[in-house]
């Protein structure tokens, strides 16, 4: 064999050994994990979306921690206990409808809770109205939308009619989360608007 085949697996070890010093001279060697965030703690919760996918995004978060503080683990423990479990127990049931009720509290005391106009757009988009009614909707200024419908009451009316089950069941997959949530609020919005219209008629 040539004296070049022979060095490259020296060579090898040595970098290997250079690489390995460089990480225990900057506290390689002391390496601890990263502790989960208490779910007790307020965090900020921000999203990449708008609307009510965006909406969506932040109650289901919040809702997590609350619940996962509630029973005393971490929110990504308890998302993780839940993907593997076959049925959630009703305490966790209890929990998260819990959760996302004080996750609408929560938004509403520190002001990320958008105002029910918002909502209105995206909610008639997804809603099967006929035109005229529609048309009448969108007309509507924000003010008199904000001024008639209060947003959390409209969430908490929506979190009541969530299939609490259904909506653990699919709590490590973000999109299905989305799927169950979003007609709900889209629904509450649309109900909690026609009611407001039928009642100034």
């Amino acid at each position: 064999m040539s004296p070049r085949v022979l060095a490259l697996p020296a060579l090898a070890v040595v970098l290997v050994a250079a690489v390995l010093g460089i990480q225990v001279a900057y506290g390689g060697g002391t390496f601890e994990p990263l502790e989960p965030a208490d779910p007790c703690a307020a965090r900020e919760v921000t999203s990449y979306s708008d609307g009510i996918d965006a909406l969506t995004e932040q109650l289901v978060l919040i809702g997590l921690d609350e619940a996962a503080c509630t029973l005393g683990t971490s929110r990504e423990a308890l998302t993780l206990s839940l993907a593997r479990a076959a049925e959630p127990t009703d305490a966790e049931v209890a929990a998260l409808q819990d959760g996302l009720v004080a996750a609408v509290g929560r938004m509403q005391d520190d002001g990320t809770l958008p105002p029910a106009s918002a909502l209105v757009d995206d909610a008639l988009d997804q809603a099967e109205l006929n035109s005229l009614l529609e048309t009448l909707i969108r007309a509507i200024p924000d003010s008199v939308i904000d001024g008639a419908l209060d947003t959390d009451d409209v969430l908490v009316r929506a979190i009541e009619d969530l299939d609490m089950r259904a909506l653990l069941a699919n709590v490590d997959d973000q999109q299905a989360l989305n799927e169950q949530i979003q007609p709900a609020v889209t629904q509450a919005v649309k109900d909690a608007l026609l009611d407001r219209l039928r009642s100034l008629v």
